[in-house]
């Protein structure tokens, strides 16, 4: 065949539309593959990226603090606070005057928070009935995430969500867990921080309750 030119036109092979089609079907099964791969490892990056965010050791700039160690605390006054309860209703501190007060601040996110957690359960078992009240205060948490904690670990004393952080700018906190001892007359007179094991809090409990 010539062209107006007057040069030939080389004719395809036999069958080049056959070629051509196979490799375009070869071309299409190596995108399918190459996407079935990519995917589901750029959704997994995406999940951490944003576990990263909303998570973590840090979160919010408080610390987790993972080691045992008790803090100086000068003898005054807790700041006064209204927690809204998970179960429902309203908390006041005011309101357990005349009984000892552990605060504890956590996070579900928080590895020595949910280490200690069956401890606190079991200890406040023993001392409810003596005149002590624990009072879990969440911090940088998810909603759900804290109800779940507090449903899986059984405890029985009042959690609420300091949603804005003020009461744990009230008291100071730099980082979870971090434990408030209240006398009763409302004095914090005991500050700790890290996970406790049970012989550390009943120690704890047994000394102020003979004071």
């Amino acid at each position: 065949m010539e062209n107006p030119t007057g040069s030939e036109i080389p004719e395809h092979p036999a069958g080049w539309r056959e070629q051509a089609g196979r490799s375009k079907l070869r071309f299409s099964r190596r995108t399918v593959v190459i996407l079935a791969v990519s995917v589901p490892v750029l959704a997994l990056l995406a999940i951490l990226a944003w576990a990263s965010v909303t998570s973590g050791p840090a979160r919010g700039g408080l610390a987790v603090n993972d080691r045992f160690v008790e803090l100086d605390v000068e003898a005054e006054a807790a700041p006064d606070f209204t927690l809204a309860l998970m179960e429902g209703g309203e908390l006041s501190l005011a309101d357990l005057r005349g009984k000892l007060v552990m605060m504890d601040f956590w996070a579900s996110w928080c590895p020595p928070c949910r280490d200690e957690a069956p401890v606190l359960a079991q200890v406040y078992g023993e001392y409810r009935d003596k005149g002590v009240e624990f009072v879990g205060v969440n911090l940088w948490d998810q909603p759900g995430e804290a109800d779940l904690f507090v449903q899986q670990e059984g405890h029985q004393y009042p959690n609420g969500i300091d949603e804005e952080g003020k009461i744990a700018i009230s008291f100071g906190v730099r980082g979870i867990p971090e434990k408030f001892f209240l006398d009763r007359e409302g004095m914090i007179v005991r500050k700790f921080s890290g996970p406790m094991d049970e012989e550390k809090l009943r120690g704890i409990l047994d000394t102020m309750l003979l004071e």
